[in-house]
């Protein structure tokens, strides 16, 4: 049905956003709040169930009738699983674009970072693309201004207090101190402030 686009309030608020496995989200607005949205991880949570679920159609005969129950059965599982991580990402895409005017997002290639097969599972998971795409569409519905950084934006190396770029970090290190200032960051709540700053 068509529908037409609601008149939106100005919201009040910048919001840096950065991106990550452990946490599927870190946020700072400019009035220097700081939050971690938890990775539901929807598909590990229920990879048990799904291997189950394979296992048992693979034991069935090519074309019965419990095959197909079976395929069914197992379909089922991986729906579940996609409404699972739609719901999150729609909720969360739908509380940043309602309380946020700008939203400053870090720009990940998903396919390039995919290739560490270690990581491949997880990212698959987490659905970044998916929460960009999900953001991009409602900025544009509600009057935001989305703001993608460049894919080679340093948020993770640079210092949110004084600006000194520190060198990259190895994946481990979540805290870090910078040697110009003496400021001790969370490795992901400095990015996002990184990321705020380009909103200003």
């Amino acid at each position: 049905m068509e529908q037409e686009t609601p008149e939106w309030i100005p919201a009040e608020h910048k919001i840096g956003i950065d991106l990550g496995l452990s946490d599927f989200a870190i946020t700072t607005n400019d009035a220097g709040e700081s939050v971690k949205y938890a990775n539901p991880k929807c598909l590990s949570r229920s990879e048990k169930k799904v291997k189950k679920a394979q296992r048992a159609l693979s034991r069935k005969k090519k074309g019965s009738k419990n095959r197909e129950k079976a395929r069914i059965a197992l379909a089922k599982k991986h729906e579940k699983i996609e409404n699972q991580r739609k719901d999150f990402l729609h909720k969360l895409s739908n509380h940043i674009t309602d309380e946020n005017q700008v939203i400053v997002i870090e720009t990940l290639r998903s396919s390039n970072m995919m290739k560490n097969h270690k990581l491949a599972k997880a990212i698959g998971d987490v659905s970044w693309s998916e929460f960009c795409r999900q953001l991009t569409y409602k900025a544009e519905w509600k009057g935001r201004t989305l703001i993608k950084a460049d894919r080679f934006y340093p948020s993770t190396q640079l210092c949110s207090a004084c600006g000194h770029r520190d060198g990259k970090k190895a994946p481990h290190i979540r805290y870090w101190t910078c040697t110009d200032c003496g400021t001790t960051h969370d490795r992901d709540i400095n990015a996002s402030k990184n990321l705020l700053a380009l909103a200003e």
